[in-house]
């Protein structure tokens, strides 16, 4: 079984997700091959090279793949599928982004979002946002597969380097067109590969509050997160949310302070190592999860953490 991974990466650096897809592929086949798309990304390919089990690496630098528009990535991908039984990426947003392209072009179904590997053919994947696995099988011949990374251990960087090949870009004929990209841009960790995220809720009530969430996150050189709730209120930007709309997060330690623990945010942060949960209601759902609890004022207690730390 040959396999094609798309590696993730923002043109200068490989996202830890990559790691985590190729331990997902090792699960199938040791025959692992890498594509990396994009606009002077030359040291993104030879970081890719230094995973293992990668045997090769496969470049297509191109200007038209700086901003990883599905309908520019698609086409070379769609070329090169011929010669590979499963294509796979990160069931982030970069994946979401082109694979149901690439699998639909293929006229096959994608296997989006899958937690284990049962065998070349099946597969598990969470549904009900988390509350029931759901067993698929695919007899398609070419499987395009997304994988939740947080399931996934990363494959360690080693010193041998696996051969980077240069691949032509593949033409485009496509009326989309990249216009313009807003981002936010800090100095704090990535949400979704931070050892430590500080999530805030609802409870902090007003965005001027929820400086204490970030305050606290400064301390430990952790990433900001939020749930829904805070989102929808305006109190953060959208990329901070973390949950089934949001981001997945599976940090060492995740602190959810002013959080009730709606199903929606669970699904979000079950994959977390240690839960620390702080809320004034003693029957907050969040606190059947969470590896310590402490009922109380947040705007009490979290001042006295950053003043202790």
């Amino acid at each position: 079984m040959k396999i094609l991974i798309i590696a993730e990466h923002d043109n200068q650096r490989l996202k830890p997700s990559t790691a985590q897809v190729i331990a997902a592929a090792k699960k199938l086949s040791d025959n692992i091959q890498l594509l990396v798309l994009g606009y002077q990304c030359g040291s993104v390919a030879e970081a890719a090279s230094h995973l293992a089990g990668v045997e090769q690496v496969y470049l297509a630098d191109a200007q038209c793949y700086q901003h990883f528009i599905a309908e520019q990535l698609t086409p070379l991908i769609v070329k090169m599928a011929s010669e590979y039984d499963v294509i796979m990426a990160s069931a982030s947003t970069f994946g979401k982004n082109f694979m149901p392209r690439v699998a639909a072009k293929l006229n096959v179904a994608q296997i989006s979002d899958i937690i284990a590997v049962l065998d070349p053919q099946t597969f598990q994947r969470p549904i009900y946002a988390g509350n029931a696995i759901a067993t698929v099988k695919s007899l398609d011949d070419i499987k395009i597969i997304t994988v939740r990374t947080t399931a996934f251990d990363p494959v360690e960087t080693i010193d041998h380097s696996a051969p980077i090949v240069n691949a032509a870009p593949e033409p485009t004929h496509h009326t989309t067109e990249f216009l313009d990209l807003v981002s936010s841009n800090g100095e704090r960790p990535d949400l979704t590969s931070a050892r430590v995220v500080v999530s805030g809720g609802r409870a902090l009530q007003s965005k001027e509050n929820f400086e204490l969430i970030e305050q606290l996150a400064d301390k430990l050189n952790a990433a900001v997160g939020a749930s829904r709730a805070a989102v929808d209120a305006g109190f953060v930007p959208n990329d901070y949310q973390v949950g089934q709309t949001g981001k997945i997060v599976a940090p060492e330690l995740y602190f959810a302070i002013g959080i009730s623990g709606a199903i929606q945010h669970v699904a979000g942060i079950k994959d977390s190592k240690v839960i620390v949960a702080i809320n004034k209601d003693a029957d907050a759902p969040i606190f059947q999860m969470a590896t310590y609890g402490l009922v109380g004022d947040l705007f009490e207690i979290v001042p006295q953490l950053v003043e202790k730390l």
